[in-house]
Parts: structure tokens; C-alpha cells; sequence
């Protein structure tokens, strides 16, 4: 089951952290991957890396702000694969303040960076799968696009990310007749880069551990697996899903 020889996977935000252990995990499962970022020279190590594995991999410089950027990623991704069978927004950004001191910069940039995005990219991807009836869109959210937090004020990310939950739900809900699933995965506390100058202190790991049944963070990996079922042929009929992998935060 989950084997993915023979599709191509473009993730975003695959630079680093959640995105670059996703790109990894998929083409162990068989697939080629397109890697989109910003940051060029990160970007070419994951390439490396994937192409150790006997697999192919296209690194595209993008910034998923920028339209322009996402629709000539599309162009090239269509013409070196043909097709785009599984897509991945992942990337994403916040400055985080609380609801009565953001600014509107701070705002303006977070809803740019983790809403916006995810409707510039599939609008673009997603019209590449049409023209082939068949996709699987995976849309990065977070835990706290579905609760609220007492921990750290950051109000534009929260909005943010729920905004991406019911992104899902529309999409999942428009694309299917075209043979196209659109699911959202809501994770916990990872140590990424962008997570780990909060996640290293005494007093956010203790509210952790107050907060998370599981009582630790997520490890390296552990998102992996719920991705590669939603990329999965078997995963048909999942559709408008939000899957927490948050260690138990949203359950109580």
C-alpha cells in the first residue's frame, strides 16, 4: 500500500523543516518531486539528496506570495513532468502579536504568507490536475487554525490557519468531480526552524507538557505518514479531512 511510483509531488516550503521531511518521505515512497522555495541553496541539498535515491527532482526558486513566481513554477513543472499528481502547501510564515497590538503589517504579511499562498498555488496546480482528472492536494494548517491558545498572542496566525481549514473544505468540495481530493493536516508543536526559538524555552516546554496529552513535541518524521496516506491512491475517498497530528492538543 502507498506506493507512489509513477506521480509526481510538488511541495512548497520544502527548504527546510516540515516540507523538506515530506519531500524526502515521498520519494522513498517512489515519487518524483519538484521542491519549491525561496532559499536556493537549501533547496539544491534537498535535490541532492532525493536524486541519491535514485529518484528525479526539480528545484524551482519561488516565492508563494509572488503569482507570477507560482504560475511559472506551474509552467515548468507541466513541461519537464507533463503533470502534477500531488501537491503540497506547506509553506507559510507568521509575526506574531496578540489582537489588540498587531499591527497591520504584521497582519497584512501573515494572511499573505499562510492563506493567500495556499489559494495562488492550487488555483495553479489545481488546473494542472484538472487537465489529467486526478489529484491529491494536502494543505499544511496547524492545530491552532482550530482552538485558540493562552500560551502566545498571535491572533494573524491562528486566523490564518483556520481560514486554510475551511479552504480544504471548499476546495474538497468544488474539486471532486474532477477526481481531486484536497485534505488539510493540522500539526502540533514541531521543532522546525520557525518554531524553535518559542519551543526551546522552560516556560513554553512546560505549558507543553501541561497541554499536550503526549507530553512532548513531534519528532522528526512523525507527520510523514498521515501525508503519504492522504497522497496515496488508497486515501480516494478522503476528502475535506483535517487530521490532527498534535500529540492529543485538540482533544482536550
Amino acid at each position: 500500500m502507498f506506493n507512489l511510483t509513477g506521480r509526481v509531488a510538488v511541495i512548497t516550503g520544502a527548504s527546510s523543516g516540515l516540507g523538506r521531511q515530506m519531500s524526502i518521505a515521498f520519494a522513498k515512497q517512489g515519487a518524483d518531486v519538484v521542491v519549491m522555495a525561496r532559499r536556493v541553496q537549501k533547496l539544491e541539498e534537498v535535490r541532492k539528496q532525493i536524486e541519491e535515491m535514485g529518484r528525479k527532482c526539480l528545484a524551482i526558486e519561488c516565492d508563494v506570495t509572488n503569482v507570477e513566481d507560482i504560475d511559472h513554477a506551474a509552467r515548468q513543472v507541466e513541461d519537464v513532468f507533463g503533470k502534477c499528481d500531488i501537491l503540497v502547501n506547506c509553506a507559510g510564515s507568521a509575526k506574531n502579536n496578540g489582537v489588540l497590538d498587531m499591527t497591520d503589517e504584521e497582519w497584512q504579511f501573515t494572511m499573505d504568507t499562510d492563506l493567500s499562498s495556499v489559494f495562488y498555488v492550487t488555483r495553479a496546480f489545481g488546473n494542472l490536475m484538472k487537465k489529467k482528472n486526478y489529484g491529491r492536494i494536502i494543505n499544511i494548517a496547524s492545530m491552532y487554525g482550530m482552538v485558540g491558545n493562552m500560551a502566545m498572542g498571535t491572533i494573524a496566525y491562528h486566523s490564518s490557519k483556520g481560514g486554510v481549514i475551511n479552504f480544504t473544505r471548499a476546495a474538497s468540495a468544488e474539486l471532486a468531480k474532477y477526481n481531486i481530493t484536497c485534505n488539510a493536516i493540522c500539526p502540533g508543536y514541531f521543532d522546525t526552524e520557525l518554531t524553535h526559538d518559542t519551543l526551546i524555552t522552560e516556560e513554553f516546554t512546560n505549558y507543553m507538557k501541561a497541554t499536550v496529552p503526549i507530553g512532548r513535541y513531534g519528532h522528526e518524521g512523525e507527520l510523514n505518514a498521515g501525508a503519504i496516506f492522504l497522497a496515496s491512491d488508497e486515501a480516494s475517498y478522503v476528502t475535506g479531512a483535517i487530521l490532527p497530528i498534535d500529540g492529543g492538543y485538540t482533544a482536550v
